[in-house]
């Protein structure tokens, strides 16, 4: 069907409500909204769904979420566990209670119980809900760090992560497969409940996933010496992490927790910045300010969803850095793996460090020097918790820590996606422990630097929306696939990996030998120098993006070649545009 006749039906079918109908009879003399709107469904990717929230096939709204369940409910009814249930969890979005809502009522009427968190939720939690609650799947509404006028829909399979291969394409192929609106089930609330198909959850789940944040703790002694001394500020952005955060930082003695007040109030509009995304240096604007008022130790900033985790530190002489995901994440996995090894004497023989492959090269030199095995993995963090499933049931490995450059780590296997409160509590203790030494975090980053060198790492992202800016975004990786850069910034190509064609390819000998990762559209150049790049469209924004890493001689060293990276790097872009 033409996306015209698309739009036509939405009009006249009475399965559509009149406010949704009112909102298209508005934009009928605007054509190019109508297509954007209509001319391809919103896609179910490997994670579900994310867009704009509005009425149309290619939007976020209640017909679109009810779709999706319908074809999640299928799947599971295919795989016969329909008896496990369903966890569902939502954000401060707009719209989200109600996608949430529209979700278990779907499920309820196909027969599946849904257990609905009484209200917003951090991301980690619906997670271990899932592995708690014994479900077969879990759902989470939640646009991440999307801009205001964003929502989603995550899902999430028995183990905890969100779905990957069988899962992922089998639900994908379930959600397609659906062409009839009115072949999509739901039920009145009430008749869900009296049915038993319909469960609010809250406290229980909240005291469980406490307990196992608490276990993770190492230094306890550390916080008992120094919590009541560091000062803390923290905001959530608006968003789900304020009540946990808050109160795991309380109940193990952090009394100087200060919570940025203008973004501490849930807010789908999140006034106080542009879009809610700890990368960005404005999240941190409030922060900052109320830090330098009290003389913080540090500023923590988590995601709408709780998920990732921005951090500010104040060293010595007052001045605040940014850490950077990748700074943050391989200052977190050394005091781990460290301090593990420290208290219990070795590490185990079968412990494995596990990123992604956009994540910096200075998480395997950690590893190198703690004697684990380092695991590579595609990027999104569910490709991390597929490995800890696979340790789990091949009884060998053992998970020590996992993260990626955006923002996300885990520490313990209670959740299976990354987590910003179990995060905030850990960045937490190791600053009291290193307090306890007279250390600043900023001085175990620079010690850590020190010992296994001076990594920098960075990103340009292109954004191209639109349907134009799909078809540029694939004319970028055409390019590049089919005629590979042989030199950067003065720094030789060694050799091409190709995900797409699943195949490493040797500059000098010509040798092809196989990547051993799933299919994936992601190309990546190690270079001369300790320097590597890797090109992939984002999963869930109109972009492209550009990682790339360097390694310095100092702080100054690493700074400057990466500047000279990171141009060269959009030289090679604008040549194509």
């Amino acid at each position: 069907m033409e996306y015209k006749e698309v739009y036509a039906e939405w009009l006249e079918n009475p399965y559509f409500d009149e406010e949704t109908k009112a909102e298209l009879k508005a934009i009928e003399a605007d054509e190019n909204e109508i297509k954007e709107r209509f001319y391809m469904d919103l896609e179910f990717g490997t994670a579900g769904l994310r867009g704009i929230i509005g009425a149309g096939i290619n939007r976020m709204n209640i017909y679109v979420v009810r779709r999706a369940t319908q074809g999640l409910a299928n799947y599971i009814a295919k795989v016969g566990k329909q008896s496990q249930g369903v966890a569902i969890a939502y954000d401060s979005r707009h719209m989200s209670p109600e996608f949430a809502q529209e979700a278990a009522l779907c499920l309820a009427a196909n027969g599946i119980k849904a257990f609905i968190f009484e209200s917003l939720r951090p991301t980690p939690e619906l997670s271990f809900a899932v592995r708690k609650l014994g479900c077969v799947a879990g759902i989470n509404i939640t646009a991440s760090h999307n801009p205001p006028e964003y929502n989603g829909y995550k899902v999430y399979w028995e183990d905890g992560a969100q779905i990957t291969p069988p899962h992922d394409t089998g639900i994908m192929a379930e959600v397609k497969a659906i062409s009839d609106w009115n072949t999509v089930k739901t039920m009145d609330k009430a008749a869900a409940e009296a049915a038993g198909l319909f469960e609010v959850i809250g406290a229980d789940i909240d005291d469980a996933y406490m307990a196992e944040l608490k276990k993770q703790v190492i230094h306890m002694d550390a916080i008992q010496a120094e919590g009541k001394n560091l000062k803390i500020v923290y905001t959530p952005l608006h968003g789900t992490g304020n009540i946990p955060a808050r109160r795991v930082l309380k109940e193990l003695g952090f009394e100087n927790v200060y919570v940025v007040p203008e973004q501490e109030l849930p807010d789908g509009d999140f006034p106080t910045v542009s879009y809610p995304n700890p990368e960005a240096a404005e999240a941190f604007e409030l922060g900052l300010k109320l830090a330098k008022e009290i003389d913080a130790d540090l500023v923590l900033a988590t995601d709408p969803d709780a998920d990732r985790l921005g951090v500010r530190v104040k060293d010595k002489n007052g001045e605040y850095h940014d850490l950077t995901g990748n700074m943050s994440g391989c200052l977190l996995a050394n005091y781990e793996i460290g301090q593990r090894k420290a208290v219990n004497g070795s590490l185990p023989e079968d412990g494995a460090l596990i990123k992604t492959i956009v994540t910096s090269n200075l998480a395997d030199a950690i590893a190198k020097g703690y004697g684990v095995k380092l695991i590579e993995v595609l990027t999104g963090f569910k490709f991390i918790g597929q490995q800890i499933l696979g340790f789990e049931t091949s009884g060998k490995g053992t998970y020590l820590f996992g993260f990626e450059e955006s923002y996300g780590c885990l520490i313990g296997t209670h959740a299976r996606d990354k987590d910003a409160i179990v995060a905030t509590m850990a960045l937490c203790e190791a600053a009291a422990y290193y307090k306890t030494q007279g250390k600043t975090l900023w001085d175990a980053m620079i010690e850590m630097y020190e010992e296994y060198g001076y990594y920098k790492d960075a990103i340009q992202s292109v954004s191209l929306k639109g349907i134009e800016g799909l078809q540029k975004i694939q004319e970028i990786m055409n390019t590049l696939r089919e005629k590979p850069p042989v030199e950067i910034a003065g720094h030789k190509v060694i050799s091409a990996r190709d995900y797409k064609k699943d195949t490493i390819t040797d500059i000098a000998t010509g040798e092809v030998k196989p990547t051993g990762l799933p299919n994936s559209n992601v190309l990546y150049y190690d270079l001369t120098d300790d320097v590597w790049l890797c090109v992939r469209p984002s999963g869930t924004e109109p972009k492209v993006k550009f990682y790339y890493g360097v390694k310095g001689t100092s702080l100054e060293d690493a700074d400057e070649k990466s500047d000279i990276m990171g141009k060269a790097v959009l030289d090679m872009v604008n040549s194509m545009m």
